[in-house]
């Protein structure tokens, strides 16, 4: 069995990262959304929230698993899984050089591949961050988001799980 992880915060989950996933969907037997927590963030919605948008929002596709990656490498975590790739969605040139370093320490800790996907054009601007700040100045950004997630961020999110760690 091919094995793929989709990591991410999915703070929230988006129309760009439900294409990615998609697609990573139609080159392997499974994919893992697998939902990390960077504790140097601060999140809008809680790791619980943003498993139960994931799962939700993916419910229709098939061989997508969704769940959390827990402290550690996500190297560590792709061994443990039977990983083979780990699935990117680029947006930019930014993005890119932001993600070829972690991609190759992450080959070299545990031989796991990276495959970039480019984002479709319609989707180059969106961002996690941009809608929430957009959602919290009132703009509107039903078509960015599924339904269940534009309801979580008209309600405000919620309380994070962790404490920041010191």
């Amino acid at each position: 069995m091919r094995r793929a992880v989709c990591p991410g915060s999915f703070d929230p989950i988006h129309n760009g990262h439900l294409e990615v996933i998609a697609r990573a969907a139609g080159l392997f037997d499974e994919v893992i959304v697998a939902v990390s927590t960077n504790y140097a963030k601060k999140y809008m919605f809680s790791l619980g929230d943003r498993l139960d948008m994931a799962r939700e929002t993916l419910a229709s596709l098939k061989g997508i698993v969704v769940e959390p990656v827990g402290d550690g490498l996500l190297a560590e975590y792709c061994r443990q899984r039977g990983v083979s790739a780990i699935v990117k969605g680029l947006r930019s040139s930014s993005d890119f050089d932001y993600e070829l370093p972690m991609a190759t320490m992450n080959r070299q800790l545990s031989g796991v591949e990276t495959v970039f996907l480019p984002a479709e054009a319609h989707y180059l601007h969106l961002s996690s961050t941009l809608i929430k700040e957009v959602a919290g100045l009132g703009g509107g950004v039903s078509d960015y988001v599924p339904r269940s997630v534009h309801k979580r961020l008209l309600a405000g999110g919620s309380a994070p799980d962790h404490p920041p760690r010191g």
